[in-house]
Parts: structure tokens; sequence; C-alpha cells
């Protein structure tokens, strides 16, 4: 074989590798970005709280975990990341019960205890339904609690409904920049089905905001959470905890952050 043939077949092969993977990375992207979607039940017995079911309006039935706050005290609805459990949050709900405050946290659509497929749309609907759901169930003030993933649903929840302050925790500008920083091979623009563009949305987030990341955050770099902070309306303010990443944001101290904002949300109110 010449040399102009090896390397003209070199190439061809290259190619179809490329497109090949590329199209494997296609038809798998919601499996990447949702991989706590399960067909799972429910436990029959919840963790914490009370199990409760929500019903959006394109009639999926989301599975839910309930701790009831006290009459005049705020309630929290607690949008997850993409790989978490509802049930993973007793020591929040026990936290904020001791204070009054109530606890929402939802599976999405797809995860376990839930019915569906999980997809931006499908997610966002999620947000919005339990937030109305939470408003007839408490009637009370909602504080909106977004992490990693749930970040995304949290600026639009907030964004569309009166959710009297928002805490986005490990919140990035979009998953289109983050995909386009982790697959910089990919024409991710022209192939990306759930972009969750917060960068778009959070100028109608005009609550007060509260940003919590990791400094050694690898998932959701923290240049992304900053990013997101600069694009953001007053009122707001950013927490950067030095020695977390990802998984490890949630310990006593960010524990404490959050009781001390809901609680100066109270002061101020009176």
């Amino acid at each position: 074989m010449s040399t102009t043939k090896l390397l003209l077949t070199l190439l061809l092969m290259t190619a179809f590798a490329y497109v090949s993977l590329v199209g494997l990375m296609y038809l798998a992207q919601r499996a990447l970005l949702y991989p706590g979607a399960s067909a799972t039940l429910a436990p029959e017995h919840a963790n914490w709280g009370e199990n409760v079911s929500i019903s959006t309006p394109d009639g999926e039935t989301l599975h839910g975990l309930y701790s009831q706050g006290e009459s005049g005290k705020p309630s929290v609805l607690f949008l997850l990341g993409n790989a978490d459990r509802v049930g993973n949050y007793g020591f929040l709900a026990q936290t904020l019960a001791a204070r009054g405050i109530g606890l929402l946290a939802i599976s999405y659509r797809g995860y376990p205890g839930s019915t569906g497929s999980p997809s931006e749309h499908g997610l966002l609907t999620d947000g919005i339904a339990a937030f109305d759901w939470l408003s007839l169930r408490c009637e009370c003030e909602i504080v909106v609690l977004g992490q990693s993933l749930g970040s995304g649903v949290a600026v639009n929840t907030a964004g569309q409904r009166p959710a009297v302050a928002v805490i986005l925790v490990s919140a990035y500008l979009s998953v289109l920049s983050l995909a386009q920083t982790h697959y910089p091979f990919v024409p991710v623009a022209l192939l990306l089905k759930d972009p969750f563009r917060s960068d778009l949305k959070i100028a109608k987030v005009r609550q007060p905001k509260l940003f919590i990341h990791g400094r050694h955050d690898d998932i959701i770099p923290l240049y992304s959470g900053e990013a997101l902070y600069r694009t953001a309306p007053e009122p707001k303010q950013m927490l950067v905890y030095e020695s977390s990443g990802h998984n490890d944001v949630w310990d006593d101290r960010m524990v404490g952050d959050v009781i001390r904002f809901l609680e100066a949300l109270n002061r101020d109110a009176t």
C-alpha cells in the first residue's frame, strides 16, 4: 500500500471513530446527565417526614418527602442533584424542623418513585408543580433550594413563582457551558438536548439569593458558579468553602449557613 493510500485509510478510520463516538455520546447524553434516574419504587416507609405524591400538568406523578413546618414559618423546596436521593436529607429536615421550618424534597420524573423520563422540560415542569403543591399544602412562604443540576431547576422555578428567597448550591452558568468545557472535541451546541441555560434566566430571579460553592469542585468548577453569581441581580451573597469539593459540600457549617440565611429573611420580614 502506498503512503498516500495508507494516510487516507488512517484518516477515514479516524473520522469514522470520531463520528461513532459523537453519535454514541448523542444517544447516551441523557443517561450521562441523569445518572440517578431509575424505575425503582419509592420506599414504603419514609426516611424522614412523610411520603407524598405530586401531580404534574403533563400527567406525571412525582414522589416526594415532606416535613411540615409550623404556622407562620417558611418551608424549603429542595431540588436535588442529578444522582441524589430524597431520603438522604433527614439531617436537614430535622435541623429545619427544630426551628419550625418545613422541607419538601422531590424525586424528579424518571427517578425512584416517580413516573416518566427525565428531560430539561420535564424537570422544569416538576419544579413548578412541586412549588404549586407546597404553596397549597402549607400556605407559607417558600424558599427554593437547588443543588448542582437542581440549581437550574431552582432558577427557573424562582423566576416563575413567588419564592421569598433562593439558595443555589454548586450552581452552574449553564449545562451547555459545562459540556463544552468537559467535551471540547464535540460540537456540543449542536447536539445537546438539555442545555439548562441558567445564565438566560437568572435575571428574573430578583429575590434574595445565597450562592454556596466548594473551591475544589471538579464537577461544576467554581468559575461557573461565580459567573452565574456575577450575572445575577441583587440582592445576593456568595460563600466559597475553601476545603470542599462537589460531593462533600454538606456539613455542619453549611447547614448553619443555610439556617442563618433563612432566619435573616425572617428578621427582615418583621
